[in-house]
């Protein structure tokens, strides 16, 4: 759709289309460079995919890393190189690398000494620790938990958390002790208390501001940014669609928007920033990445409705090209679809029961296919590949009444929450015995039960002689501690018998617009004047590989840093 220009519009020096961590890291630093900022929006709500997220950055060697094993030196940035080296291989590309390991420490300090978004050190391992130049620690940090209520009249303008990875509306990082807890409070009187006074707490949340206000993860990125954005004077105009871009004396001038039945121009002095998201609900678009969407199968991404791929198509508009040489498009990850209410299912995101002692995967065949306790990219990558010859990708997750009551499956809660809808609306399916727990899920009775027997013949002793779960620091991270000698190898021989049906999603995708590597959007051979793309509309650092936890919004944030300071010398260069 095209629209009719209209007399009214506005003016800027630089227009940000998209309001995730890519755009609101742009936009913060080009103003605090002294640029007058417009962040446009296209949903109601501003956060993006970052608000979804688990808010965490992978950056080598920040300040945060100074405890780890790396230290700031040659000899541990040469082994980030090799690392990278290792998983990117032939899409390593060293001025884009040597880019993100120089101005990624810097990112953080930026923001966090003149920005106000604050950063946590995790214990991450690497996803591959044991290749060349992994670490098993300290490059991976995460936001800092938020208070939301800070922001005010505009809390209601956060896009909230996926709901799915929720418990009644409150939020907690994957690895906190708030989560901890959640998992004892049937063992620990201690832990008992500690969810007590929590959901207390949350509940007068809920009572006083209508949504839980103590946000963690990526949410806690989105709401911290935009604070900041907000308060050092940057417009976002939530409900604002890009629909094409203007030109001017062959530059890229601004962007023509609707924004309800109004359609009006915007112009921008030093050029347009695209930050739309990506294209995970560009169906035409993934038809052709996916390979599975290709051959007929399934995706159903957690990510937010509106990345749609408008920045891709905005660049394509004007000459700029969307990569599509990656060995993998997007950044999989395995989902459930929960069935909130008649016609209406919401992804879960599988991002702990995997790694769980008493959980496997299988195919319809019956057999197992990866180590389940691999990263989520990994175990989609595995997904799609073993399921080549089907239409369907898909696996299920297999477990007992142990696993069940320990842990929970999928959207499922541990003890002592019940499971009787889940049963009822056929999110979980049970069986008294493996055999007739198959014949439930249409999938090879036979070839299942011999499945777990000879999985169960090794687990009683915590091994995995088949795929080696929990043989990696990264498989025993996520684990559970508790259990020995293995914390990712249980058997499963407890009956009922439970299952959860798991299709393919994505975090994101990897192939998009080309750029240099400040982020000019590149025609050919040259740029395209006054046009730039950062976060997931630019093509990935990573070369469609996932070597650990925050390799998306790591070098999204580094790289929004370098594009708006980018853009800010050139108007300073413009204007002495």
């Amino acid at each position: 759709m095209q629209c009719a220009r209209d007399k009214s519009g506005l003016k800027c020096d630089l227009l940000v289309v998209g309001s995730g961590a890519g755009g609101l890291s742009t936009a913060i630093t080009a103003k605090l460079r002294g640029l007058d900022i417009i962040v446009i929006e296209k949903e109601a709500v501003f956060g993006g995919t970052t608000a979804f997220s688990g808010g965490v950055l992978w950056v080598p060697l920040s300040r945060h890393s100074r405890n780890s094993r790396e230290a700031d030196s040659k000899e541990s940035l040469d082994e980030v190189r090799r690392y990278l080296r290792h998983e990117v291989g032939n899409f390593y590309r060293p001025e884009f690398v040597e880019a993100f390991l120089k101005h990624g420490p810097e990112m953080v300090e930026f923001f966090e000494d003149r920005a106000g978004v604050k950063f946590l050190p995790t214990e991450y391992p690497d996803y591959h620790p044991d290749a060349p130049g992994g670490a098993l620690r300290g490059r991976s940090i995460v936001a800092a938990p938020f208070n939301a209520a800070s922001l005010g009249s505009n809390l209601g303008r956060l896009r909230g958390p996926l709901e799915t990875i929720t418990f009644m509306g409150m939020m907690f990082n994957s690895s906190s002790a708030d989560l901890k807890h959640f998992f004892n409070v049937t063992r620990s009187v201690a832990s008992l208390i500690y969810v007590i006074k929590r959901m207390s707490g949350h509940l007068v949340e809920m009572l006083v501001h209508g949504r839980g206000v103590q946000v963690t993860g990526g949410n806690a990125l989105a709401a911290s940014l935009a604070k900041s954005a907000i308060e050092h004077g940057i417009e976002i105009l939530a409900g604002t669609e890009a629909k094409e871009l203007t030109i001017r004396d062959g530059a890229v001038s601004g962007v023509r928007v609707l924004r309800g039945a109004d359609c009006f121009d915007i112009s921008s002095r030093y050029g347009v920033v695209l930050a739309t998201g990506g294209f995970s609900h560009d169906r035409d678009r993934i038809k052709e990445a996916y390979p599975h969407v290709g051959r007929g199968g399934d995706h159903f991404s957690p990510v937010p409705k509106g990345n749609t791929g408008d920045g891709a198509r905005l660049a394509e508009s004007v000459g700029g090209r969307v990569t599509t040489d990656f060995p993998q498009p997007a950044a999989w990850m395995p989902v459930s679809k929960v069935p909130m209410a008649p016609g209406r299912d919401v992804a879960f995101p599988h991002l702990l029961d995997r790694y769980k002692p008493g959980v496997i995967g299988v195919l319809k065949n019956g057999k197992r296919f990866t180590n389940e306790s691999n990263s989520y990219h990994d175990v989609g990558v595995a997904l799609i590949d073993a399921c080549k010859g089907s239409a369907e990708t898909c696996m299920w997750l297999i477990c007992d009444s142990n696993a069940l009551r320990k842990y929970g499956l999928g959207y499922v809660k541990p003890a002592p929450m019940p499971h009787s809808k889940m049963l009822k609306n056929g999110y979980l399916t049970k069986g008294d015995s493996v055999c007739s727990l198959a014949e439930e899920l249409g999938i090879d009775a036979g070839a299942l039960e011999s499945t777990v027997r000879e999985y169960n013949e090794h687990a009683r002793r915590g091994v995995d002689i088949q795929f080696r779960r929990g043989t990696t620091a990264f498989n025993r991270f996520l684990g559970d501690p508790n259990h020995q000698p293995n914390p990712c190898v249980a058997p499963i021989e407890r009956g009922p018998y439970y299952a959860v049906k798991v299709v393919l999603g994505d975090l994101g995708t990897f192939d998009g617009i080309e750029t240099s590597v400040f982020g000019e959007v590149v025609r050919g051979k040259e740029i395209v004047p006054g046009l730039y793309a950062v976060g997931n509309d630019r093509a990935s650092l990573m070369g469609g590989t996932y070597p650990g936890a925050g390799i998306t919004l790591g070098p999204i944030m580094t790289f929004g840093y370098i594009t708006a300071n980018r853009i800010a010398d050139r108007a300073e260069g413009s204007s002495s």
